[in-house]
């Protein structure tokens, strides 16, 4: 009898950014990263192989996808075929809280999810360690989402050595984010193709990795002596370097909106106000803010003479993948 393997993984928000691919079928990073899980965005994935299936059958939200939608998620199943030995075609069924494709790691959170799912269901025991490798292959960020806290992905040189780690969790001191959901819908330009332009057409690139390096080590000792005001200000300067780059391209592109900066505007007026709080972006529209719990109303009074209530979504350090199986 097969078992269904379910997974949750939780989104994450990159503090120092990865942009930039050194090798797209591996996806291995031009530059390390360091993030923070989220508990409030996830992703639940159940997996089952079954050999009574003539093809992949991926639903997400109840929903059977074409398969012209569902090739890359079939892609990284022929993958854990390969690694696994199993034969069978999968019934794949993903429940998204996280809106798709708008800069709040939906895929981080996704592919994460698919990995540890359907390696247990085709019967691999992986470590977190080698379960963050093989999540890496879906989506480079997914590597980040197996684990909780604050996260470190190390860049490496093949796929044993690229691989995410626990740097603090769990977090015992005061910091969260607040995110501005702006538009949650498709991006104007996917982060593979915003990735791949910027390295081939910026001039800028090699400083940015250069930078993204040092950002790494302030970052670590930042964490380490829990003090929220560096965190910020890495991630505020990290952030806005790598959008630099967006628009350093030929031909250049860009995630913001006017929300965007109006959002933007509002946080940098807020810290002008003796509120500690920063901002960072994605590959989207969509703002986070990193501040302290202790300030959440004030900066959420602020931000709603600009967004409704509803766009203002408080999140605070998530947890590392989870499991539930079923015979």
């Amino acid at each position: 009898m097969s078992k269904t393997v379910t997974a949750r993984a939780h989104t994450n928000i990159a503090l120092v950014k990865y942009w930039g691919k050194k090798d797209p079928k591996l996806m291995l990073p031009q530059n390390g990263s360091i993030s923070l899980t989220l508990d409030h965005f996830y992703t639940q994935t159940s997996v089952t192989f079954d050999s009574n299936l003539n093809r992949d059958q991926i639903y997400f939200d109840d929903q059977l996808l074409p398969a012209t939608k569902s090739r890359r998620i079939s892609r990284f199943l022929d993958l854990v075929r390969q690694q696994s030995g199993a034969e069978a075609y999968a019934a794949v069924h993903t429940e998204n809280h996280v809106p798709t494709s708008a800069g709040l790691a939906s895929s981080a959170s996704g592919f994460a999810a698919l990995a540890g799912a359907a390696s247990r269901a085709a019967g691999m025991n992986l470590d977190n360690t080698a379960l963050s490798r093989l999540a890496r292959r879906g989506s480079g960020s997914a590597t980040r989402s197996i684990f909780g806290g604050f996260v470190e992905w190390h860049a490496g040189h093949d796929d044993a050595s690229s691989y995410a780690e626990v740097l603090q969790d769990p977090i015992d001191w005061d910091i969260q984010m607040i995110a501005v959901v702006l538009k949650a819908t498709r991006k104007p330009i996917s982060s593979t193709a915003g990735m791949a332009r910027v390295v081939k057409t910026s001039p800028y690139y090699p400083a940015w990795v250069k930078t993204a390096k040092t950002d790494l080590k302030r970052m670590r000792r930042a964490i380490t002596a829990k003090d929220l005001t560096t965190v910020g200000q890495i991630a505020e300067t990290n952030a806005m370097r790598m959008h630099a780059l967006n628009l350093s391209a030929q031909p250049a592109f860009n995630y913001f909106t006017a929300a965007t900066l109006t959002a933007i505007n509002a946080v940098t007026d807020l810290r002008a106000h003796g509120v500690n709080c920063y901002y960072t972006l994605d590959a989207g529209p969509n703002v986070k803010i990193i501040c302290a719990g202790k300030d959440t109303d004030v900066i959420k009074t602020a931000l709603q003479r600009h967004f409704a209530p509803e766009q203002l979504i408080v999140a605070k350090p998530g947890p590392g993948i989870t499991f539930t199986e079923t015979e």
